[in-house]
C-alpha cells in the first residue's frame, strides 16, 4: 500500500531532518509525522486523522497545547485537505509528506495507488500533471525546497518520458 507504515517511516525520517535544520519543535514534528496518517482509510484523511490524534495523545496525558499542535499539523498537512499550516512544525510535516511523493519514491508510490484504486496509465500521468508536478512549488521550508531540487527533476523526467512512449514518439 502506498501509505503503509513505510510511507509514515519516510516521512518521519524526512520530517525530522527538516525540523532539525529549520529550527521546528521537535517533539510536535515527530508525533505529527507518526500520526498524520493514522485515519487513512476515511475520508478527508487528515482531518480524521487529526481527530484520531486527539483521542491518543489526551489518553497519552499530553498537554492541551501539545495536542492542539499536533493535530493542527496533522489537519494542515494535506495537498488536498486546503488547510493552511500556521506554524513551521505544520509546514515541515507537509513539507516532508509532500517529498515522500516526489522522485523515485513518488513515481512508485503513484503507481501503487493506481493500482490499488484501478487507474490505468493515462489516468496515473494526469495525477502527475494535476498534483504531483505542482509539489515543488507548493513546498515551505528552505531546507524541503533543497532536498526537492533532485526529487523534482527525476519526476519531471520520468513524466517526459512515459508521455513521449505514450504518444510513440522518440
Amino acid at each position: 500500500m502506498a501509505h503503509s507504515n513505510d510511507h509514515v517511516q519516510r516521512v518521519v525520517k524526512l520530517a525530522k531532518l527538516i525540523a532539525e535544520r529549520e529550527g521546528a519543535n521537535l517533539e510536535i514534528v515527530l508525533k505529527s509525522a507518526e500520526l498524520h496518517d493514522c485515519a487513512r482509510d476515511k475520508d478527508n484523511h487528515a482531518i480524521e486523522s487529526a481527530k484520531l490524534a486527539r483521542e491518543i495523545l489526551k489518553v497519552q496525558g499530553c498537554s492541551e497545547d501539545f495536542v492542539e499542535a499536533v493535530a493542527h499539523a496533522i489537519e494542515a498537512h494535506s495537498f488536498s485537505a486546503g488547510i493552511k499550516p500556521r506554524t513551521l512544525e505544520a509546514k515541515v510535516l507537509s513539507d516532508a509528506d509532500k517529498l515522500d511523493a516526489l522522485g523515485a519514491i513518488g513515481v512508485a508510490r503513484a503507481f501503487m495507488v493506481a493500482g490499488e484504486k484501478g487507474r490505468n496509465i493515462e489516468e496515473t500521468i494526469k495525477h502527475f500533471e494535476e498534483k504531483l508536478l505542482k509539489l515543488k512549488d507548493l513546498l515551505y521550508t528552505e531546507t524541503a525546497r533543497k532536498l526537492a531540487e533532485r526529487r523534482h527533476e527525476f519526476l519531471k523526467r520520468f513524466y517526459e518520458e512515459i508521455r513521449k512512449d505514450l504518444e510513440f514518439r522518440e
